[in-house]
């Protein structure tokens, strides 16, 4: 008499699912600024003054006067002013999404048998 084994047959399903996610960004600014400012400022003043005077009465009521004078003045006035600004400004930015997916399925079919034994 001889018996047989167990034989077995199928199938095995498998997937593989893969994600893979890049997000990057970057910005940039950059200002620069400068500014230029000058004063000037004068100022000048001369003044002259010179008097001689002489007056009399007498008694007799005769009168005299004598009179000399002098004057100089000089004036003077000086401003300057400059302002002077430049500037420059920047701004920058950039962005990167990536995704990358990845789907592998696998079929794999199988036998497998015991072994036949003869009594």
């Amino acid at each position: 008499m001889s018996e047989y084994g167990e034989i077995e047959t199928g199938e095995q399903h498998a997937e593989i699912d893969q994600l893979h996610q890049v997000d990057a960004s970057q910005e940039d600014y950059q200002s620069q600024f400068g500014v230029y400012e000058a004063d000037h400022a004068s100022a000048e003043s001369t003044s002259f003054d010179q008097g001689h005077s002489v007056e009399f009465t007498g008694a007799d009521g005769s009168h005299y006067a004598e009179q000399d004078y002098t004057s100089y003045d000089h004036s003077a006035a000086e401003t300057d002013h400059v302002f002077a600004a430049e500037g420059q400004e920047s701004y920058s930015a950039t962005e990167f999404s990536q995704i990358d997916a990845l789907r592998a399925q696998l079929d794999t079919a199988f036998a497998s048998a015991t072994q036949l034994t003869a009594n």
